[in-house]
């Protein structure tokens, strides 16, 4: 099965075919979600899009890893990642339970 990727100029036309807005002003739409859910993340706050899921910032510790080519230990250090946990109602749709 090839997979496909969805742009944001995809997204830009397909709320300009959904909304009377211009072309210009679906991508402008698009792009400020995108930057609102951005900034919010990177001030640590979670992102909850009901009915989809929620985009939330964690803290991994340090750890200690090894290098696969050698086995010597290498000190991980912190950092933060970003997780996504998909709502039950995503979770059906993508299941075909809809």
């Amino acid at each position: 099965m090839k997979s496909r990727t969805v742009t944001r100029a995809e997204l830009a036309e397909a709320v300009h075919d959904a909304v009377s807005l211009t072309r210009q002003d679906s991508a402008r739409l698009v792009e400020r979600t995108l930057e609102l859910i951005a900034a919010a993340m990177e001030k640590g706050q979670a992102v909850k899009l009901s009915g989809f899921g929620v985009f939330q910032v964690r803290t991994k510790r340090e750890r200690v890893g090894r290098n696969p080519k050698t086995g010597d230990a290498a000190t991980i250090a912190s950092r933060r990642v970003i997780g996504f946990r998909a709502s039950q109602v995503l979770k059906a749709r993508v299941a075909g339970r809809s």
